[in-house]
């Protein structure tokens, strides 16, 4: 029988830290008053917030160079929603999965739907893989898909895409995510516009496949592995084809996809104004693209993005109706640990920013008043929201603890014993 973590062993965890949690509560409380702020309206608010994790999220990640499994490491779709289900029972925070195909293909999808069911899960949106060569494919994706020269190798992309409809249709997605590594690596390698307009060509024939109530999330990365020109290699190329294609396209946003020191937050905001953001995949970064976890590197920057969520969903911003998951590449850490984490810090990031005072930072910016602006914004960083998080927790039934009583209840020693080692695995990403 599969290891699962029981009810009363939350029970009898979250009981250890139940008074220190009430006094840092209460405590906590006593100073957001002071400042005019209900502590039980910022519990509700973290109890209301939500974020899908991806389920090649708890494999193993890897870089260009090596893969290293770790032990107990999901071998299929199966594993991978009894990992997601008790990231989601832990903290609450994760009521949905977000599959990638063909990694995460079976032959009953209204099976799956239902065993997801089981864990607690739903389906969030469904992403297609066209970056990869897969076991018995026709025809290749090394100098392109959706972009390709080739028309056949094109619509062998699109249908790809279509079949993931079909699939997402079954699970009860309403989205699809397209990602493509299209691009060129040297320069005349490929025609820059010719490329978009192939692009655009390829998307059409998708978007028109959309059920009715379905949206498509396209998005962008600077590079890699198309080192010279990526074919959606920034939000506006993306914004520019979701423009074309119509209002069921939208704009997704990766933190790690853009330029070093680029204004993320300002993009967000240009793409709400827009009507445009499709939502986010959330992940942390130093260098570029390092998938790293939420929050571990700069957290402000997490911050300052829900700052900008956090404005719109106050003054009802029209269209605003983001999506939230998570996408990291688990290196060295039990991934379902990180993934655990970074919710956690995502959902940080969306309480302090509802701590802002919204009408007093606008009085500030209007008077010109840059210092006192700053300081309103800062205020709200550094306030410590642990107390409102762990209480959101327990209220819903997650744990208090939710890393320190997952080490102790012996999941991963457990899944070890009951997943051997395989010589592939469709976790993680390289």
């Amino acid at each position: 029988m599969s290891f699962a973590i029981p009810a009363d062993f939350i029970v009898a965890g979250n009981a250890r830290h139940a008074a220190a949690l009430a006094e840092d509560y209460e405590a906590l409380g006593r100073q957001l008053a002071r400042r005019g702020i209900s502590i039980a309206a910022m519990t509700e608010r973290a109890m209301s917030y939500a974020v899908a994790v991806p389920t090649w999220g708890v494999g193993t990640g890897g870089t260009r160079f090596a893969r290293f499994p770790g032990p107990g490491e999901p071998r299929n779709i199966h594993d991978k929603l009894e990992d997601c289900g008790v990231i989601n029972q832990l903290t609450r925070l994760t009521p949905n999965v977000s599959p990638h195909f063909p990694w995460d293909r079976v032959k009953d999808y209204n099976a799956l739907r239902q065993e997801a069911a089981s864990h607690g899960l739903g389906f969030d949106a469904v992403n297609s893989n066209t970056f990869q060569d897969q076991r018995g494919q026709r025809l290749s994706y090394k100098f392109g898909s959706l972009t390709h020269a080739d028309k056949a190798t094109r619509m062998q992309a699109v249908e790809h895409n279509l079949e993931c409809i079909e699939i997402g249709r079954q699970l009860g997605s309403a989205a699809l995510t397209v990602w493509i590594a299209d691009g060129s690596n040297f320069p005349g390698q490929s025609n820059l516009n010719a490329a978009f307009d192939r692009y655009m060509d390829s998307l059409r024939i998708i978007y028109d496949a959309l059920p009715k109530d379905w949206l498509v999330f396209l998005e962008h990365k600077l590079y890699e592995p198309a080192f010279y020109a990526t074919v959606i290699s920034d939000w506006g190329s993306s914004f520019m084809a979701a423009l074309e294609l119509g209002p069921k396209a939208r704009c997704l946003v990766d933190l790690g996809h853009h330029a070093p020191n680029t204004n993320i937050e300002q993009i967000v905001a240009r793409l709400i104004r827009a009507g445009k953001l499709a939502g986010f995949h959330f992940n942390d970064s130093k260098y570029g693209d390092d998938d790293l976890d939420s929050g571990s590197i700069d957290p402000f920057r997490l911050f300052l993005v829900f700052n900008e969520l956090v404005d719109a969903e106050m003054r009802r911003a029209e269209g605003f109706s983001p999506a939230y998951m998570i996408d990291q590449s688990h290196n060295v850490t039990d991934p379902v640990e990180s993934l655990m984490a970074s919710a956690v810090e995502i959902q940080r990031a969306y309480v302090q920013a509802s701590l802002i005072d919204r009408e007093m930072l606008e009085e500030a910016q209007n008077g010109s008043d840059a210092m006192l602006g700053h300081r309103i914004v800062k205020q709200a960083f550094i306030t410590d929201v642990s107390p409102i998080l762990a209480e959101a927790r327990r209220r819903k039934g997650g744990a208090i603890d939710p890393l320190g009583l997952y080490r102790s209840s012996g999941y991963r020693a457990a899944k070890t014993k009951e997943r051997p080692p395989a010589e592939s695995t469709a976790a993680g990403i390289v």
